[in-house]
């Protein structure tokens, strides 16, 4: 369905009032307007709208407290334009501290809130259209500004569809105008939106177009049927009052790599698994709960770093779960150091500092020098007990370069701590996550008994509760994900991901170099192939060199690797003379670095 400007513009204000917003025609509260709120055009808060919120929400504090809040809100403190919003989206998550006065004369601070996250109609939610800013000489007019206690939170910039000439990419344009001509109306912004009557897109200041993304459900459940138009699923997916404070408080962060400042939205998906997820945390960490959270499924390229990020950034104010320590489980070092890194970045967002476990000693450390908080990062190798360990042998950690606190002998007990607040998220859940009974491993001179990780990792945390991530479930007689974890609490496959954009579409064609062993080989490979695969991290990783140095040589043989070299060639060629537009580009996955470079 497409509708041109006006129209569209009306049906957005239907839909807000149809949520319970006031709607009001801007030029009515213009400073030369019939009921006017604003002294002058360059004015972007309805400052007597904003100091009775401010009394509404905080009637504990005095009036000179109030009025100190209200101070810090209406004068920035930085030239940038990206740091003020930062300063005010830490307003949203935190409340501004203030001083009271004393009766002594002496201050203390206190804590002035902007918004009323708990009881959304004590807010005052209000939408205007066309309304006129004037700065630096510059006039501009947004189509619809969304204003919450007074202060201007979304801009939704809408273009007409019934005219050939323009769509959505001139909407992006115009806002990118306004962001220069009068950055204070961005000041205090949440998210941006834009239309143009047939497609809807969310997205924040420093959002490149393709980062603007469609909200494709109302109630989280379904995905909203293509006769609903997309500007009134987003409306009425994102600006139901109370979902709508829960986005801008938990669902938007700043991350820095030191050069430049990026601000995210979270995106349907993500919002709605995540407080699935909470929901389904507060069920199963119970006194009678199962400890099995669940699994979240979203597939490769949706965001699943940052969905575990706004999941960590609620557990850790959630009353309910009384400030849980969170571990963060992977089975690689460099997916344990990526995964940090996003965490790092998002600090202020978890209100924590996450750390990394350098080896299981410090990993028991670190959870048994707490019995609240923090966030640990560790890989689920740390979590398999020294070889004298499992035999019931004393080992002295004064062995061992990094020590605990208590220099007491560790036995045959592999319990790192027994807490119950203790949440265990493992990326990647389809992987190394299995292994509860017993293998008999036979070795040269003895055999010996062998379990997976999963159940050193749970003998460690027996209290714990797990949730898993994957965009890759495994349901098998001896590993499935959703019999570890839980059931499914959200689901994003690749069908929708490639529907929203967020990735590509996957065409698979598979391509046969057959595999010459020799026949001494041939009864090795199973087993070796079991180990080799088994995602160790480097130190387990040096004694298996050996065999799988065997196994490369026979799968980078000269006449193998010029047999794929050439059928490459032959059919990216082929591709690129069957496309419309010239160009491409392939990757090719290799073994080792060695068949890397002869197949180069």
């Amino acid at each position: 369905m497409a509708f041109c400007e006006c129209h569209l513009e009306e049906a957005a204000l239907e839909w807000f009032e149809e949520l319970g917003y006031e709607v009001v025609f801007a030029p009515d509260i213009a400073p030369e307007g019939t009921y006017p709120e604003r002294t002058y055009y360059s004015d972007v808060v309805l400052t007597e709208r904003l100091k009775e919120a401010l009394a509404r929400i905080n009637p504990d504090l005095p009036d000179d407290a109030l009025e100190d809040g209200f101070r810090q809100i209406m004068f920035p403190q930085s030239p940038s334009l990206i740091m003020n919003n930062k300063t005010f989206q830490k307003m949203i998550t935190d409340g501004i501290d203030v001083q009271v006065k004393q009766e002594d004369g002496g201050y203390r601070t206190g804590k002035a809130y902007v918004f009323d996250l708990e009881a959304p109609s004590n807010n005052d939610f209000l939408v205007a259209n066309q309304f006129t800013v004037v700065e630096h000489d510059k006039e501009k007019r947004p189509d619809i500004v969304v204003f919450v206690n007074g202060l201007p939170l979304v801009v939704i910039e809408l273009k007409n569809a019934s005219d050939e000439n323009v769509d959505i990419t001139d909407a992006f344009n115009q806002l990118q105008t306004y962001k220069k001509t009068i950055p204070s109306l961005f000041t205090y912004n949440s998210f941006t939106v834009i239309s143009d009557g047939v497609n809807a897109r969310a997205g924040t200041l420093t959002s490149n177009e393709d980062r603007f993304m469609a909200w494709r459900t109302i109630d989280g459940d379904d995905v909203a049927p293509l006769c609903i138009p997309q500007l009134e699923v987003l409306i009425k997916g994102m600006f139901l009052k109370d979902r709508f404070l829960d986005i801008i408080r938990h669902f938007v962060l700043f991350q820095s790599d030191g050069k430049e400042i990026k601000k995210i939205l979270a995106g349907y998906h993500q919002y709605h698994a995540v407080n699935k997820a909470l929901q389904s945390t507060q069920r199963a960490t119970m006194e009678q709960g199962d400890r099995r959270v669940g699994v979240i499924w979203h597939t490769q390229g949706s965001g699943k770093s940052l969905s575990m990020v706004f999941y960590a950034g609620k557990l850790v104010i959630d009353e309910e779960l009384e400030n849980p320590t969170i571990v963060v489980i992977t089975d690689r070092n460099d997916l344990d150091d990526q995964l940090f890194s996003t965490f790092l970045k998002s600090e202020e967002l978890l209100r924590n500092t996450p750390v990394q476990a350098q080896d299981r000693v410090h990993l028991r450390e670190l959870l048994n020098n707490r019995t609240s908080g923090g966030i640990i990062f560790t890989t689920i190798q740390k979590f398999a007990p020294f070889t004298n360990e499992t035999k019931g042998k004393v080992i002295d950690f004064n062995r061992w370069g990094r020590v605990a606190e208590s220099s007491s002998p560790y036995t045959a007990n592999t319990m790192l701590t027994d807490r119950r607040n203790v949440v265990v998220i493992a990326d990647e859940a389809h992987r190394s996550q299995y292994g509860f009974g017993a293998e008999i491993v036979m070795g040269k001179t003895e055999a010996d008994v062998k379990y997976g990780y999963a159940k050193y990792m749970r003998d460690s945390l027996p209290n714990a509760s797990y949730i898993g991530f994957t965009g890759t479930p495994v349901e098998l007689t001896d590993k499935n994900t959703r019999v570890v974890f839980g059931d499914y609490i959200d689901i994003y496959d690749m069908t929708r991901a490639v529907e929203d954009g967020t990735t590509v579409k996957i065409f698979y064609e598979s391509r046969i170099a057959k595999l010459d062993l020799p026949e001494e080989m041939k009864p090795q490979i199973d087993s070796e192939y079991e180990e080799i695969t088994e995602y160790q991290e480097y130190s387990q990783k040096e004694r298996l060199k050996s065999k799988w140095a065997r196994l490369e040589a026979i799968v980078g043989t000269e006449q193998r690797i010029k047999q794929i070299a050439k059928d490459i060639v032959e059919h990216f060629e082929k591709r690129d003379l069957a496309q419309e537009n010239e160009g491409g580009k392939g990757m090719i996955v290799a073994m080792s670095r060695r068949i890397a470079i002869d197949l180069y």
